[in-house]
């Protein structure tokens, strides 16, 4: 059993599966969360997605750089880190795709951590052009739950946080606790893990070799673009 699976606790009857994505983030004695792996997977978005790893730049340089590209123009900055990450995202999408169904066991853990990564520094820059703290720990946990779209709202109610008007950058405001915000984290990273075994990250066309490869990068695309549009929405432009 791999890491994705022992964080998502697949193979679990579906009794255990109807639990939510925060009780399980909150439950260290349950067997469908290795605790460890997923804080690993959360610092990691978090650590290099926003702020930088290696060759992997950081988002305030992202967004620096494609506002002096663009003459200032926030917006056009926005439609080039849109493009560029789409484009990173398709590529990571065909090479972890190509090999097909032999090389899956590896390569979809390593196509989950990137996709998820180049979707944190975009949706971060986006913020920071639009004149958010990107370094503020609420900010930062309003940019892991754009990721999971339309289920933030449900992870932030279960967490007894109510976001008006769906803006997560109402977390600021809020001046939430660190333990709180580390649950919220942690929820999220569970989420976007679950999904890993159901949703299109593993349609039939990435297990055939070489046609994974189109299929991924194609997949990718799609879902980064969705993400795009939502961290659009989830940060308007400030003042």
């Amino acid at each position: 059993m791999g890491i994705i699976d022992r964080i998502t606790g697949r193979g679990r009857t579906p009794v255990q599966d109807t639990r939510s994505a925060l009780e399980r983030a909150q439950t260290t004695n349950d067997p469908g969360v290795v605790g460890g792996s997923l804080t690993k997977f959360v610092d990691t978005l978090l650590d290099a997605g926003i702020d930088g790893r290696g060759p992997f730049d950081p988002a305030r340089q992202v967004a620096d750089e494609a506002l002096r590209a663009n003459g200032g123009d926030a917006e056009k900055a926005i439609d080039a880190i849109v493009r560029k990450h789409i484009t990173l995202a398709a590529g990571n999408g065909f090479l972890t795709s190509l090999g097909g169904f032999i090389t899956m066991p590896v390569a979809l853990p390593a196509n989950v951590l990137g996709f998820y990564l180049v979707a944190t520094r975009m949706t971060a820059a986006v913020a920071a052009i639009r004149g958010y703290d990107i370094t503020n720990e609420q900010i930062r946990t309003a940019v892991l739950l754009s990721l999971v779209g339309a289920d933030s709202s449900d992870l932030l109610k279960k967490a007894g946080v109510v976001a008006p008007a769906g803006r997560l950058t109402n977390l600021a405001a809020q001046r939430l606790p660190g333990p709180a915000l580390m649950m919220v984290n942690k929820a999220v990273g569970f989420r976007l893990l679950s999904r890993t075994g159901t949703g299109v990250l593993k349609r039939f066309g990435r297990a055939v070799p070489v046609l994974g490869g189109a299929v991924g990068a194609g997949t990718d695309a799609y879902l980064l673009n969705k993400i795009a549009d939502q961290s659009r929405v989830e940060f308007p432009r400030r003042g």
